[in-house]
């Protein structure tokens, strides 16, 4: 592709560009690679709690706002071929006039600001399913996501590189790779967690090696282990089943003084209908 004296790479429609994303994924999938690109249900990047945090958290970034638009259409167009999260790293493709490759580092949380964290939020979330799908109160959620010692990072724990030409502090494609998280929350939250190196878990009040589906508890036998995080959100909770009652065997009762005492006759056991 041919640039023009300024540097910048000819007008293309939205159309064709979206069209040269999904080559460049075929292609990629043919190659062997294993990629995920950020695809959108509608026209909304984030629709739970936890994505729109993030994007609203990215949004107060003041210092980049003149790209965060630009980033926006990128996402909604689905323009980013593939985004990968993994602890303190973020990297992603962006379709542009060309295939743009994007890196992202963000500090990992520091342990005294961790244990902070889960101090002043224990007893307030009683679940991972809870936590994940950002069920609880009004004062855990300001702390959760406070950018300020909370769980979303500031400008100042973020680096990040483009190759492409745009020298500006951030370029759009970065912006979109950074969206893209935000759309990647709606579908697996642990993903915040685990980018900031620390296990949500630990959050948790009073968490044991099996954990509840809800408040109430579930029925019997449906229960997750803890580090099964990955399969508590987005799931339909089983309606809770009383268990069969029992009635208890009861014993003769004692003969009065001065009176013979009965023969001890067939106690009858009866079972509650299931």
């Amino acid at each position: 592709m041919g640039y023009d004296d300024g540097g910048w790479a000819p007008y293309m429609p939205v159309a064709e560009r979206r069209r040269q994303a999904e080559e460049r994924a075929a292609l990629l999938r043919r190659a062997g690679e294993s990629i995920a690109p950020v695809t959108l249900a509608g026209k909304q990047i984030a629709t739970t709690f936890w994505g729109r945090s993030w994007c609203a958290n990215i949004e107060s970034y003041h210092d980049y706002e003149t790209r965060l638009p630009s980033g926006r259409s990128c996402v909604r167009h689905g323009l980013v071929v593939d985004l990968q999260i993994a602890p303190g790293r973020i990297t992603a493709l962006v379709s542009g006039s060309e295939l743009y490759d994007v890196k992202i580092t963000i500090a990992a949380t520091p342990p005294a600001q961790w244990r902070a964290i889960r101090a002043d939020c224990a007893g307030g979330i009683d679940s991972l399913v809870e936590l994940l799908q950002g069920r609880f109160s009004k004062p855990v959620m300001e702390r959760l996501c406070r950018q300020e010692g909370g769980l979303f990072p500031r400008p100042s724990d973020i680096r990040f590189r483009c190759n492409c030409l745009d020298h500006a502090g951030m370029c759009k494609h970065i912006a979109a790779a950074l969206y893209g998280v935000g759309a990647r929350l709606d579908e697996a939250p642990e993903l915040l967690f685990r980018l900031r190196a620390v296990d949500p878990a630990e959050l948790v009040a009073g968490i044991d090696s099996a954990l509840p589906l809800s408040k109430v508890g579930p029925a019997a036998g449906k229960v997750l282990a803890s580090d099964d995080i990955s399969a508590l959100f987005g799931l339909d909770m089983a309606a809770v089943v009383e268990a069969p009652q029992v009635a208890v065997m009861q014993a003769p009762a004692e003969p009065r003084p001065g009176k013979r005492k009965p023969k001890a006759k067939g106690v009858r056991r009866t079972l509650a209908a299931p």
